[in-house]
């Protein structure tokens, strides 16, 4: 189990698979600019339909983007700012739409 997990991290993540979409770059900057929400809220924001939402949401928790919290039935999605391409990421957002 520790094996894959190493394997994870050590993955080299490339932009295209960040930005490989125009639903992918909406997430992640309602994400930015928000800190924490819930896929109604993302839904809401992003105008996508929630099972998009919900693909592009398991995309960015695979490249260690985001984190899902669950409490009880709710989930919460956040930037993973503990890892640094993320919080590179969520900086570099933030300072693009900054006005």
């Amino acid at each position: 189990m520790k094996s894959k997990n190493i394997a994870k991290v050590s993955k080299k993540i490339s932009l295209e698979e960040v930005f490989s979409s125009r639903g992918r770059a909406k997430i992640l900057e309602v994400l930015a600019k928000n800190n924490e929400m819930n896929i109604s809220e993302i839904i809401k924001r992003t105008s996508l339909n929630h099972s998009s939402a919900k693909c592009h949401l398991k995309s960015l928790e695979d490249l260690g983007f985001i984190q899902e919290k669950i409490f009880g039935r709710i989930k919460i999605y956040r930037f993973r700012t503990e890892e640094i391409n993320a919080r590179a990421l969520k900086n570099l957002i933030n300072l693009w739409s900054a006005e």
